[in-house]
């Protein structure tokens, strides 16, 4: 399926509730797992979410994961620890490419039982539930949050909690804070100092206890992007949103000011302002490692305004659903873009040129066609494979329509 979308403007002043984080979900859905006396509510209603849900409440011994990343690394880690039980874990072509050796060996030295079914170090795998017989791990520190995530949620299930040592300079520290955040509010006892962390035994939790997921700031960018690429004085409010977020991505309230985009945090809300034009002769220069996922979003705002940016931090986007680097440059350089990248970063120069009417080609990632989509504020546009945004956000063509984006 291609959207088209004709240039246009929004309407401000509208209002729209996103979605609950996808990040927040899965975790507490595992923790549910675990804990049954956990009921969760504004729970993400993204593909990821939904795979996560199915896959925890069936008793398949083949669980097809499809491209949910996040999925196959929390879900290797539970089946690891679930006694008796013997699954095949699967999942689409791309993610039979994406690495998992780290995790599983983190897991293997503990006391797990994995092999791989096709390709040493990736999926599919085949995982028969054990006893852990030890509580000590070390891990590479730069790998992706969620090989570490992963370890630190099925922690407080193992007889003498978990002691994780990470070596070297750590990545997406707030992914692993919300996490860290999330075992605390259930009542674990944790400790983080320096690259140590332990976690206790926890048998159960009590009484049942409610846990509220917060909108996705992941999602959230996407308006961001739509409101910088906005004539000065337009507003836009979503829900439901806190200051002290546990994601990482929340720090795009800072960010775009850059941008000319204030951000107005008020009961659960933000409302998002233009209130001026970004400074062409600036250079936006940002380091992302905290924050990946909302790189192409900042890389599209960037070439929308005519701004050259350099982001760097961005070692992890080789692993994601594609390439997001080679790919932004691809889809980047259509449009008429002057950019480089490497292995860590991404620099965005003067445009070349303007080339009306582009097909952007998503790659099955939810975030290409997302991030590309505010363009259409600027220039005709068409998104090929937009149904592939049902991945975290099923109904963002209808909320852009909702706003007064034409898509067609």
């Amino acid at each position: 399926m291609t959207k088209h979308l004709l240039k246009s403007e929004i309407t401000s002043g509208k209002s729209l509730k996103i979605t609950g984080s996808k990040s927040e979900s899965n975790r507490l859905l595992l923790l549910q797992a675990l804990y049954p006396n956990i009921t969760i509510e504004n729970l993400s209603n993204s593909d990821d979410s939904q795979l996560m849900q199915k896959a925890l409440a069936g008793d398949s011994d083949i669980i097809d994961i499809h491209h949910a990343g996040t999925a196959m690394r929390f879900l290797t880690a539970y089946y690891s620890i679930q006694e008796g039980r013997q699954i095949e874990l699967t999942g689409s072509s791309r993610m039979k490419e994406r690495p998992i050796e780290v995790l599983v060996e983190a897991l293997k030295s503990l006391g797990a039982d994995i092999t791989y079914k096709e390709n040493e170090g990736f999926p599919p795998l085949r995982i028969n539930g054990t006893t852990f017989s030890k509580s000590e791990v070390e891990l590479t520190a730069n790998v992706s949050s969620q090989y570490i995530s992963a370890l630190l949620l099925i922690a407080p299930s193992l007889k003498n909690g978990l002691h994780l040592s990470l070596k070297g300079q750590l990545t997406s520290v707030p992914y692993i804070k919300m996490t860290l955040r999330l075992l605390e509010d259930i009542g674990v006892q944790t400790k983080f100092e320096g690259n140590e962390i332990w976690i206790d035994h926890l048998n159960d939790i009590g009484q049942s206890k409610t846990m509220v997921v917060e909108s996705d700031w992941s999602s959230a960018s996407y308006y961001y992007s739509i409101i910088a690429l906005s004539p000065v004085g337009t507003q836009l409010k979503l829900s439901s949103y806190k200051k002290d977020s546990l994601q990482g991505d929340s720090v795009l309230s800072e960010l775009y000011k850059v941008f000319g985009v204030v951000t107005t945090f008020s009961n659960h809300n933000i409302e998002l302002q233009k209130t001026s034009e970004a400074r062409l002769d600036e250079m936006v220069k940002f380091n992302l490692i905290n924050s990946p996922d909302i790189a192409q979003t900042i890389a599209v705002t960037a070439f929308g305004l005519g701004l050259q940016c350099e982001l760097t931090g961005l070692h992890t986007l080789k692993i994601k659903e594609t390439d997001r680097l080679v790919a932004l440059k691809t889809e980047l350089e259509k449009l008429g873009a002057a950019i480089t990248i490497d292995e860590n970063s991404l620099r965005l120069g003067k445009s070349n040129s303007e080339v009306p009417n582009v097909a952007i080609d998503t790659y099955k990632d939810h975030r290409m066609a997302m991030a590309f989509a505010p363009l259409a504020l600027v220039r005709d546009i068409s998104i090929n494979e937009a149904e592939v945004v049902s991945k975290s956000y099923p109904t963002f063509w209808e909320d852009l329509e909702t706003l007064g984006i034409i898509v067609k």
